[in-house]
């Protein structure tokens, strides 16, 4: 049975579950229109996915073939996934923001053994030992790999404004850092139950009430830019603190109020991470040595392979943040680098 939940004023949330993994399901949001119902994300690509979808929708009397629009937080696939098949039953349009949508348009265009070469040359600048890297410099060969296409969107998400949604009163509010696109969506209008605050927000990966989102790189193969990804997520998070609404729309675990209070958790938490790692560069260590010794919510032995990948990616994200800040810097000549604390960082 689908699990659909009215959260009032033409608003409710279907779980979409997400094959093979923790999480569980994304929660997609179904909001009202003047001119028929509107998706706040659409979950993973997935016959099971869209099975749940559908019957999540019948639940809330609509269907696949009557949403008006589509509206993406970020272009992540349990988030972005279903969007080209709801946009073929109905006509809808996509909205993302151009940061997310050019990193679809690139997905679409580059062929998977360059994201694979990409990767395995990123791994080993890390310090990534030979046998790590080896599977992706297999899977690079031309013709190995399936293709992934996702939904190029056609309406661009821009920050600030209010979005194109008859009868409501919804701003995007960008908050890159989860992904250089991120936005969340400030529905602003009296919340049904009177709650003190200043509207709704869906939050998409932004703010969950008890998962900390990952913070990894904005991944590029043709762009050197050095990006400060952990440094966006923490200002972003703090006009969201500001910003005070009446409850949190999350699209993992469930609603929840109180923004500043888990806006103030998670600036403590990275910041006690960013010290915590300032102790481990006492030596000099790359960044894969670095997140070998980082705490994980398991031994770093029985991390699975891909999410490994995804660990030295937050790995790095810390050290660009404590290189900026002045409180680490690169070993002159190591190969691969290394990084060290500056003597005297210890803020």
């Amino acid at each position: 049975m689908a699990q659909v939940y009215d959260h009032g004023g033409g608003v409710r949330s279907l779980q979409v579950p997400i094959p093979d993994n923790p999480l569980g399901h994304t929660l997609v949001y179904v909001v009202d229109t003047d001119r028929g119902p509107v998706l706040i994300d659409t979950g993973w690509d997935d016959p099971a996915s869209w099975d749940a979808l559908a019957e999540g929708l019948t639940a809330c009397g609509t269907a696949p073939a009557e949403i008006h629009g589509v509206v993406i937080t970020h272009h992540h696939p349990d988030h972005h996934g279903l969007s080209g098949k709801v946009r073929e039953a109905s006509g809808a349009w996509i909205a993302m923001h151009a940061a997310d949508a050019a990193i679809v348009r690139r997905t679409r265009t580059t062929r998977p053994e360059r994201w694979f070469s990409y990767m395995a040359d990123k791994l080993t600048a890390a310090g990534a030992p030979d046998a790590h890297v080896a599977p992706l410099r297999a899977a690079r060969r031309p013709g190995t790999l399936p293709g992934f296409s996702p939904a190029a969107p056609d309406r661009e998400i821009v920050p600030g404004e209010l979005l194109d949604l008859p009868g409501r009163r919804l701003r995007a509010i960008w908050t890159p850092g989860h992904t250089p696109g991120h936005v969340c969506l400030h529905l602003e209008e009296d919340h049904p139950a009177r709650l003190p605050g200043h509207g709704r927000l869906f939050s998409g990966d932004h703010l969950l009430p008890e998962i900390t989102p990952h913070i990894g790189l904005y991944e590029d193969p043709d762009d050197t830019t050095v990006t400060d990804p952990l440094g966006d997520y923490l200002d972003s998070l703090e006009r969201v603190g500001r910003l005070a609404p009446a409850e949190i729309l999350p699209a993992h675990q469930h609603a929840f109020t109180d923004a500043p209070a888990r806006v103030r958790e998670l600036l403590t938490h990275h910041e006690d991470r960013l010290t915590g790692l300032l102790a481990l560069l006492s030596e000099p260590l790359t960044p894969w040595q670095l997140a070998e010794r980082m705490e994980w919510n398991r031994p770093w032995d029985q991390i699975p392979y891909g999410s490994r990948n995804i660990a030295i990616a937050e790995a790095e994200s810390h050290l660009r943040r404590l290189v900026k800040l002045g409180r680490a810097e690169a070993v002159a000549g190591s190969e691969p680098v290394t990084y060290v604390a500056v003597q005297g960082a210890d803020r």
